[in-house]
């Protein structure tokens, strides 16, 4: 089983649409054994909040529910407990470094690196543009499934 952890700075917007998109994905491809897939937030900020109203409303529209997720913060055993540790940008990597006292065994790694596009995902809490999050998530998750469960001909995948 690979366990992934998304990681954003307050675990309420971009880093569950990616635990939650990725999941669905995950289910679409009957692979749910495979993967266990959760989110956390680099700050404090908003830890024991609901997903953000604007996250939720693109989840449900797509017809995923992330209904009981609430904000918790990485811990430094994160990083033994998940195989892979994907933050959504270049902030949030630098600071699950510093939580983790570093990366010894190439863990940390932004979601986008995942595609032939590598960059930050757009940042909503700033541009209230969910959509922009929501194109470059679904292109991320879809890659990163790519990379770690590629369809085989005949795999029934």
């Amino acid at each position: 089983m690979t366990k992934i952890l998304f990681v954003c700075h307050g675990n309420i917007c971009r880093s569950p649409m990616a635990e939650f998109v990725f999941r669905a994905l995950v289910e679409a491809r009957g692979l749910q054994a495979e993967f266990f897939v959760a989110s956390a937030a680099t700050s404090t900020e908003e830890l024991g909040h609901p997903v953000h109203p604007g996250t939720r409303r693109l989840l449900r529209q797509h017809g995923i529910s992330c209904e009981g997720k609430t904000a918790v913060q990485m811990q430094r055993g994160d990083y033994a407990a998940y195989d892979l540790l994907v933050g959504m940008d270049t902030h949030n990597l630098r600071n699950m470094l510093r939580i983790a006292g570093g990366d010894p065994q190439g863990k940390i790694v932004r979601l986008l690196d995942f595609t032939e596009t590598p960059g930050d995902v757009a940042d909503p809490w700033y541009t209230g543009d969910f959509d922009a999050t929501w194109r470059d998530v679904t292109r991320g998750c879809e890659a990163l499934l790519r990379r770690f469960a590629p369809s085989q001909p005949g795999s029934g995948r």
